[in-house]
């Protein structure tokens, strides 16, 4: 018979195929059982009792313990390397984890610092850049880091100013930074803070010695806890305000923002003079001299 297309037809296997099949079957299906029996023995252990399944776990490894060291406003980088000091000595004390950071070594990473580019052809130093804030850090933080990271908070926030006032006073921003390292320390009151960025700024234009010790003190190393004696405030430090007109040579400390922008930007007024009032928390201000030690010897500053 001739195919039919589109069709396909086998023919019937004969008795030997049919039986060989059968034995290869059987065959497989023994290799089967018997793997299947040897990994249940494996399971169930020689002795017929079920083990114990051991199954592996991840032990998640704890962060390591966060340290925190805080830099206030108008600290000078001396106080910060004695604050890194005194944080190290209470970590190890209380917390029974030794830093890397330590005293000396922020003394040598802060020195070898470089200060931000735009006032490399000013700036004297590293004092003024060193932005005070709370930093977190661990035990293998290094003083580098340490500083990299004030350096850099320190340029997120000086961004933040507008410099076009100081530089219609043909001010430099390494000049604006001095202004507000001054007003630093000089203010305790927030509201105060433009107004003495503004008797900087009517003195620095009518040719004053500005006259503030705060000046005399980082320049001659003298803390705030001391009385200056007459011989300091006479010094020829050029840091001396009192006898030397313009800005001392580098700023006294490291200011934060609301300081900064004081500096940039201070009040509209005219005042020429401040004296600190017997709260010591506040100034009085006027633009007149003889209304300024009226109000000095009235404040108990001396008379005559």
């Amino acid at each position: 018979m001739t195919p039919s297309p589109g069709r396909t037809y086998r023919s019937r296997p004969s008795r030997v195929r049919v039986a060989l099949r059968r034995l290869v079957a059987a065959g497989l299906l023994a290799a089967f059982f018997g793997v299947a029996l040897w990994l249940g023995v494996g399971a169930l252990g020689s002795g017929g009792g079920e083990e114990e399944v051991v199954v592996p776990t991840t032990t998640a490894v704890p962060p390591p313990p966060s340290l925190k060291i805080v830099f206030p406003e108008g600290f000078t980088r001396d106080q910060m390397i004695a604050r890194v000091g005194a944080v190290r000595n209470i970590a190890q004390r209380k917390r029974k984890i030794t830093p890397k950071l330590s005293g000396p070594t922020y003394a040598r990473a802060s020195k070898a610092a470089k200060v931000p580019g735009q006032f490399r052809g000013d700036a004297k130093g590293i004092e003024g850049f060193l932005f005070p804030a709370t930093y977190e850090f661990a035990a293998r933080t290094t003083a580098k880091k340490l500083v990299a990271d004030q350096l850099e908070f320190f340029n997120q926030n000086w961004a933040k100013l507008d410099l076009r006032a100081a530089k219609s006073k043909n001010l430099t921003a390494y000049d604006v930074l001095i202004i507000a390292s001054m007003v630093e320390r000089e203010t305790i009151a927030p509201v105060e803070r433009s107004k003495v960025a503004a008797v900087i700024y009517n003195r620095l234009k009518a040719g004053m010695p500005l006259g503030i010790d705060a000046t005399i003190r980082y320049g001659l190393d003298v803390p705030g806890t001391e009385a200056l004696r007459v011989s300091q405030l006479e010094s020829d430090n050029p840091y001396n305000t009192r006898n030397r007109t313009g800005l001392p040579p580098t700023p006294i400390a490291n200011p934060g923002l609301a300081s900064m922008r004081a500096a940039a930007k201070p009040a509209d007024v005219d005042f020429l003079f401040f004296v600190r009032m017997p709260d010591k928390v506040h100034h009085f201000f006027t633009a007149s001299e003889s209304e300024f030690f009226a109000k000095a010897c009235e404040y108990g500053f001396g008379c005559g």
